[in-house]
């Protein structure tokens, strides 16, 4: 039996694209991937976000449904289009009004609010004036979350800067995966650095603020490991491992990049953005806490053909989630002690764990996922490992409450504890959402 300690938090995360719907109601303007997902072939399933699970519409439901489970923070995310329309200038009331409410429901149903700022969602306005890779973006961004304090002030528990820059850059401009699609390594990494760049700028002014809840940033981290001893892989899973976690971590905690990687990608043609003199006091600034979204291990080869790292992620024969993520628990405690062991944050939170199965609803009304069950079993235990090791981690929450648009995927992954017929949008609530309440409940896990 494993017990978590008297004050660690049980939540789960969700994000403004994914759940929300009402894309053009309240005043809200399109968003990169209100653009991305109407480009054939760019979703797996050809869906979009335009409705998705309508929480927009059912926010008072889901939330007392979260309450009623014993869930104790829920993490959502504010749709930058939703609260300014043109990216910068006016406000949209409709849009703040729609936040405060939700946050008074999260408060009503004894919950606490983890308030993402940006979870991918630019202002397709801002885009078409270079969005990520126009450093004016430091002040569209400053503008943007000094709204978000003065409107919403004392009402946030947590505030979070950004969710998971590695997806923005690595996906959005490089892989092109994500939105806005694009395919230039150089491109991703000058995103990389003003994405960093605006989490700075979100910690600084927060400090102006006087405001008393703790901020942080959430980072998706993993490990990358060599799938053989072949010295060649043990280099090529190196170099993936420090632009998975050093390329983010490196300027949050120490206030640079790490001088191996770029050393690394100037050799390979990569172009790596100016560092300024005045950037190590923004990427420097001090947060509260540090969020790790952690779903697989990843294990590489050395690939010669793969640009710019000649490194390629390969399958172990280990069994996979039905977003084709490998099963890996250990991972979870590993990439703990590596935060912990190489930055030292005073707090930490996994902001987002959870697993996409292949659910179907009973004629009962049930979906019993008992594939989820274990796989959050197996993680959560492998979190309170790391909580006996002695390392300072604070909270754990599930993605998602309920399913939800899955970016790439569409609609075809259920990453839920909520099955949401997307036809009549009833919510179900699965069999891991009772599990899971229990081991709040208990505060323990066997």
């Amino acid at each position: 039996m494993i017990k978590f300690p008297k004050d660690f938090e049980w939540g789960t995360a969700t994000a403004s694209y994914q759940i929300e719907g009402g894309f053009h109601e309240g005043g809200r303007t399109d968003g990169i991937w209100d653009r991305f997902t109407r480009i054939p072939g760019n979703i797996a399933d050809g869906t979009n976000g335009d409705i998705a699970c309508d929480f927009y519409h059912h926010y008072e439901e889901d939330l007392k449904l979260a309450g009623e489970a014993g869930l104790q923070v829920y993490r959502f995310s504010i749709s930058w289009s939703r609260v300014l329309p043109d990216g910068t200038g006016a406000v949209n009331r409709e849009g703040i009004d729609f936040y405060k409410k939700v946050i008074a429901k999260i408060h009503e149903n004894g919950m606490k609010a983890a308030v993402t700022m940006y979870h991918w969602d630019l202002p397709q306005c801002l885009q078409d004036r270079g969005g990520w890779m126009n450093r004016e973006i430091l002040e569209w961004f400053r503008e943007y979350v000094n709204v978000l304090y003065a409107e919403l002030g004392e009402s946030v528990d947590y505030w979070i800067t950004e969710n998971e820059p590695f997806c923005t850059s690595i996906l959005g401009y490089w892989t092109g995966e994500h939105a806005p699609g694009f395919h230039d390594y150089s491109m991703a990494l000058l995103a990389v650095h003003h994405l960093m760049l605006a989490h700075g700028v979100a910690v600084k002014e927060y400090r102006k603020t006087g405001l008393k809840a703790e901020i942080g940033i959430t980072l998706n981290l993993n490990r990358v490991y060599p799938a053989t001893d072949d010295p060649k892989d043990v280099e090529a899973a190196a170099r993936l491992d420090m632009q998975s976690n050093a390329l983010f971590c490196d300027p949050v905690f120490k206030g640079c990049y790490p001088r191996e990687l770029f050393d690394y990608l100037v050799e390979q043609g990569v172009t790596v953005p100016e560092i300024r003199e005045e950037d190590a006091e923004l990427l420097g600034n001090k947060i509260d806490f540090l969020g790790i979204n952690m779903y697989e291990t990843h294990y590489a080869i050395y690939d010669k053909e793969s640009w710019p790292y000649q490194a390629r992620e390969v399958k172990t024969g280990r069994p996979i989630t039905d977003a084709n993520w490998q099963v890996t628990p250990e991972g979870m405690t590993e990439i703990l002690e590596f935060a912990y062991e190489n930055y030292h944050p005073e707090k930490i939170i996994v902001t987002e764990n959870g697993a996409a199965c292949n659910d179907w609803l009973q004629e009962n009304g049930k979906v019993e996922d008992t594939n989820r069950i274990e796989f959050l079993h197996q993680y959560i235990k492998a979190v309170g490992k790391a909580i006996e090791e002695g390392i300072p981690v604070k909270g754990y929450y599930v993605w998602c409450f309920c399913d939800n648009f899955e970016w790439a995927y569409g609609l075809a992954r259920r990453f839920g504890m909520v099955y949401v017929d997307y036809k009549t949008q009833k919510r179900y609530p699965k069999e891991s959402l009772h599990w899971y309440s229990r081991v709040i409940a208990a505060n323990e896990i066997e």
